[in-house]
């Protein structure tokens, strides 16, 4: 049985990369023609796949039902909540979560350090701060080129800190090089006490749509302290929260810089 239900998975998983025959099917699985036969019939008849003109078998109507009836389940601040309580309790620092929605990053959720009467003035629901965060950098650095460029036209590179990026080509360099490295920092450029690294999530296409920092005061913890303690379990938790949004690592990321 347990054989038979991956077999099932396997189909439907290299059917939904592109229609294929029943003998393509069968030499994908290592099987007999009518092995594969079976397994394809069985899928048709419950509408997980369906039979196309030219003799393929390509997804069916029922896989579309259930994607659609689950689609409530991948509510990103739900998923990510206990990731981010998880990190912020190991490290007793203040994590975000923020997500592109639009032309803008928004913070949409929030743990403050238990053991600590830290907090800092973000709010969930408000808009982050392009040019200093570590959140908005580790997002903006893998959408196409003509994403950042609308989402920065009109943005004014204010300067907060002797550290705040000023101009849009200091910025361009700084998100190429957090392309380079897989996650952004924010170097007291908004607070000129506080230091935060932010990862990047994607979703199911592999696109970057949200994004984890943990911040720290840099009395207590500097960026090279964060990046050798708490970077590891940041890209970690990242990469857990992006594989229940159905990222699959195999198939790599929008990090080109169309």
């Amino acid at each position: 049985m347990a054989q038979s239900i991956e077999r099932a998975i396997e189909v439907l998983s290299l059917v939904s990369e592109e229609p294929s025959t029943p003998s393509s099917i069968a030499r994908h699985l290592d099987v007999h023609r009518s092995t594969a036969l079976r397994i394809v019939e069985l899928l048709t008849e419950r509408r997980f796949l369906r039979r196309l003109t030219d003799g393929r078998y390509g997804i069916g109507p029922a896989m579309i039902t259930l994607a659609v009836r689950a689609a409530d389940q991948f509510d990103l601040a739900q998923i990510a909540r206990p990731h981010l309580v998880s990190l912020s309790t190991q490290f007793d620092q203040t994590v975000h979560l923020a997500e592109l929605q639009g032309n803008d990053i928004v913070y949409v959720d929030k743990v403050d350090p238990s053991r600590r009467s830290i907090r800092l003035t973000s709010r969930i629901g408000q808009p982050v701060p392009l040019h200093t965060a570590s959140v908005a950098k580790a997002i903006l650095a893998f959408q196409p080129a003509e994403v950042r460029a609308t989402i920065l036209r009109d943005h004014g590179f204010e300067r907060f800190t002797t550290n705040t990026i000023t101009s849009l080509d200091a910025f361009d360099l700084t998100l190429s090089q957090v392309r380079e490295r897989g996650w952004a920092m924010d170097d007291g450029e908004r607070e000129d006490y506080i230091n935060a690294l932010g990862a990047p999530i994607r979703d199911a296409s592999g696109a970057v749509v949200a994004a984890v920092s943990s911040i720290e005061l840099r009395s207590v913890q500097d960026l090279g302290e964060m990046e050798h303690d708490v970077l590891p379990a940041l890209l970690a938790a990242a990469d857990a929260i992006s594989l229940e949004l159905g990222w699959a690592p195999e198939d790599g990321g929008e990090d080109d810089d169309r």
